[in-house]
Parts: structure tokens; sequence; C-alpha cells
């Protein structure tokens, strides 16, 4: 990952932007069709998606429910993208082992474990990437006691849960705090979007810090997966 940077004044302006150099585009498979799951993971791969996104749900973190590991794993066999498995459940440390077989990425909730550190060792000791996600409403402040430990951090840009809904945008203020963050503590981390992501907000997301868009709705929705996602890796939008 790399960025243009971040310079601040004296008085602690930002007087540069923090925009990536390079944006990739994890498709979520949420908006699929879901009676072709295989054929659409090999369409957008072919497309030019980075990675895939995919949205595990219990009906009870989330009021919906989604994908279990024995479809993942299957799915598996057919991409060689890497899977982003986001944990959307409640109690994710029962779920972290049904999915480590078919995950590159797990990305949890910190309202989903009593004890957020022990369940980053968990995926850790998968030797497996490790995220955490942030709903709308969630302090920032859950980042920084374990934020050594994290490869990934997920804003969530809607109230998880269902797809295409709108891009809110206090989010963007959000993506620009944590990017800061990691800008001053000289980490390496991916900076992930996802809600409401399109070719109106793709722009201000990545003006605002963020290294990786996840998308639903803006590919699996449109005509041409190959357009959608040029597109939305496109730094001039």
């Amino acid at each position: 990952m790399s960025y243009t940077g971040i310079i601040f004044s004296k008085n602690g302006t930002k007087i540069m932007s923090n925009k990536a150099e390079v944006v990739e585009v994890s498709a979520s498979i949420l908006a699929a069709n879901p009676c072709n799951l295989v054929e659409e993971i090999k369409a957008v791969q072919s497309a030019g998606a980075n990675r895939l996104h995919i949205d595990i749900m219990d009906g009870h973190f989330v009021p919906n429910m989604s994908f279990g590991p024995h479809t993942i794993n299957m799915l598996k066999r057919h991409s060689t993208l890497p899977f982003e498995v986001h944990l959307m459940v409640k109690n994710c440390d029962d779920f972290i082992s049904m999915f480590s077989a078919s995950a590159d990425t797990i990305i949890i909730h910190p309202e989903s474990t009593d004890h957020l550190h022990r369940s980053l060792s968990l995926i850790k000791g998968r030797q497996l990437r490790t995220g955490i996600a942030l709903n709308p409403g969630a302090p920032l402040e859950f980042l920084y006691p374990v934020i050594d430990m994290v490869d990934y951090i997920l804003i969530m840009s809607v109230n998880p849960g269902f797809g295409g809904q709108d891009f809110i945008p206090s989010s963007l203020e959000r993506i620009e705090k944590v990017r800061n963050y990691l800008e001053q503590k000289n980490l390496s981390c991916d900076l992930a979007v996802d809600g409401g992501v399109n070719l109106q907000t793709a722009p201000r997301i990545i003006q605002a810090g963020a290294n990786v868009l996840v998308a639903g709705s803006a590919i699996f929705k449109q005509t041409s997966y190959i357009k959608a996602i040029q597109q939305l890796q496109s730094h001039n939008l």
C-alpha cells in the first residue's frame, strides 16, 4: 500500500491529501445472483476485482442471514482471489474456526466478542489476516488498544445487514480520522469502506483515505462488470 501522504501545518491543519495511490475493489457477493454464485465470482475475477468480500450474517447480530461455511468452502475452489470473510454475527469466536479454511482475512466486530484481543489472537493463530469492522455508531477508539494486531480496518458506511443502502456522509470524517491515525503512527494497514459505494461516493471515499472499496450493487447490478470495476479503481472518477 502507498499513499500520497499527509502534511500538517504548524497549527495542525492538513494541507496535503491522504489519497491512496492504489485503490483495490473487493466485490461483495451478497449482491450477486445467489442462483449462480460460481459464475458470478468467476466473472468478477475475470473483470479485474482484487478481492472477494463475503458477508456472514446469523440473523441475530444483524436482521438477515447469508452464507454457511460449506457454501464458502465450495466457492473457494472456483476463485484465486483473496476471500475477505466479514463476520456479522454474535459470539464471533464460534465462527472463526468455521470459516478459517476458506478465509484469507477474517473481519470481526468489537461488539461481537467479550475479549477482542483474544478473538484477534484466534485469527492470527490460524495464520490469517485480521480485520476489525466498525459500524456507524461504533467508537473509533475500539481500534486503538489492538491496532498492532490488525491488518484490515473496515469502516461501515451503512448500518450492516442489507445491501443497496445509501452512504452515510459522516463516514467520510471517520475514514479520514483513521487514515490520519495510521499515518501518524506509521502503521501499514488496509482501510476499507463498505456500504453505499458507487461512482458518486467513491471519489470522496478515496480522497478521505480508503484504499479498498467494498462494492456490491455497484458491480453486480451493472451491465458490464469490467467497466464497473475499472471505474471504481480509477482515480479520475
